[in-house]
């Protein structure tokens, strides 16, 4: 348990399917918060293989495993291996990972793109969808003062670049993966995430008869 605690971590996205799925999910973030946190909630890849049934996993973003291993030139093989792992795999605007150009991470905007385009090929290689997302941390754009704000007071460096990371439009998502082609873009932006969407079911977090 404190081995687990102090590997390092990746971001996933978890989305429950189903009320197995719930209850799953439920078990998970019970399990992040109360055996396995340290500085912030962690989930060991064995416990999410034993409740995998009724989830659904994504890659992520910048912070993922799979993103990580692309930027740090793991095998093919390695690669693979995380690819298998997840039900579908993420791509997001080039506004998200700029701090990346800036702390020199990568030399280009076009290394950016390049990174996007290999997630797509992987997809297609190995059968996963590509999703288009946006890691939306506010509604609209006039909010990201607020989160300025916020990394301010926690001391970034970066608080007040820009990080327009609102809810943008299916038009503006189609615009910003323009380069992956028309039909590409469209499907990454709108045809996978709504397949996503379909595999969940409708779901109640607060089933009825569960408090008074």
């Amino acid at each position: 348990m404190d081995a687990v605690k102090k590997m390092p971590s990746y971001h996933a996205i978890i989305l429950a399917k189903n009320d197995l799925g719930r209850i799953n999910l439920y078990r998970l973030v019970s399990q992040s918060h109360l055996t396995y946190f340290n500085k912030h909630p962690r989930i060991p890849k064995s416990l999410v293989m034993k409740y995998r049934e009724g989830l659904i996993l994504g890659s992520a973003c910048e912070a993922g495993e799979l993103y990580r291993a692309l930027l740090d030139g793991q095998s093919d093989a390695q690669i693979a291996r995380l690819v298998k792992f997840y039900d579908y795999l993420e791509i997001q605007p080039l506004c998200n990972n700029m701090f990346m150009l800036r702390k020199g991470m990568v030399r280009t905007e076009e290394e950016l793109r390049d990174f996007n385009r290999t997630i797509v090929r992987l997809g297609e290689e190995m059968g996963k969808p590509v999703c288009a997302t946006g890691d939306v941390h506010f509604l609209d754009p006039e909010d990201e003062v607020y989160r300025h704000i916020l990394l301010a007071s926690k001391g970034f460096e970066d608080a007040d670049e820009s990080l327009p990371i609102y809810f943008k439009t299916t038009e503006e998502m189609l615009q910003e993966f323009a380069y992956l082609g028309k039909e590409k873009a469209r499907e990454v932006v709108v045809t996978n995430t709504n397949l996503i969407a379909d595999w969940c079911d409708p779901i109640d977090p607060l089933p009825q008869g569960l408090f008074a």
